[in-house]
């Protein structure tokens, strides 16, 4: 399927929006494709060049380093690659930031648990697609028509 180039600020900003909405991604250290792994991006509004994730000491990304993350909207609406790099977030101003009652749902010892580690990734390079259709094109794709021409600004290749 070719896609027309999209417009990068449009689609960084779906995407966010996206991430926002549903914060679920697989996760995966470049150095080690068997740590895939579903996990719960923790955003902030402030900082769009990093996110955070909860994990424990003897978790495989404890590793940290290089890691891609792929993502797909609850919609199925926008869909993101990104890399970044994964490093050990010792602010405690920021772990109460980003603490919440669904991360005490995995750590019932708390903020103090002794393996419990915060995970700073710092964001890099993304592509991101819009799975935005429309009705029309849904149409035409069901009824085996070409669509490759009437899909527009669906692809992105950025800086995140």
């Amino acid at each position: 399927m070719k896609y027309d180039q999209g417009d990068p600020k449009e689609l960084k900003h779906e995407f966010w929006e996206s991430l926002v909405d549903s914060p679920f991604l697989m996760l995966q250290l470049d150095a080690d494709p068997d740590s895939a792994a579903p996990m719960t991006a923790q955003l902030d509004k402030h900082a769009d060049s990093a996110i955070w994730f909860f994990t424990t000491r003897d978790n495989r990304f404890a590793k940290m380093g290089p890691a891609t993350a792929t993502f797909s909207s609850s919609g199925h609406d926008c869909f993101a690659r990104f890399e970044g790099v994964l490093s050990e977030e010792t602010s405690r101003e920021r772990l109460e930031k980003q603490w919440s009652n669904m991360v005490e749902a995995w750590f019932p010892e708390g903020k103090d648990d002794p393996n419990l580690l915060m995970l700073r990734m710092d964001l890099g390079d993304a592509s991101i697609w819009s799975g935005k259709l429309g009705a029309f094109n849904v149409a035409r794709m069901m009824l085996g028509m070409d669509v490759t021409d009437h899909i527009k600004g669906g692809h992105v290749e950025t800086a995140l």
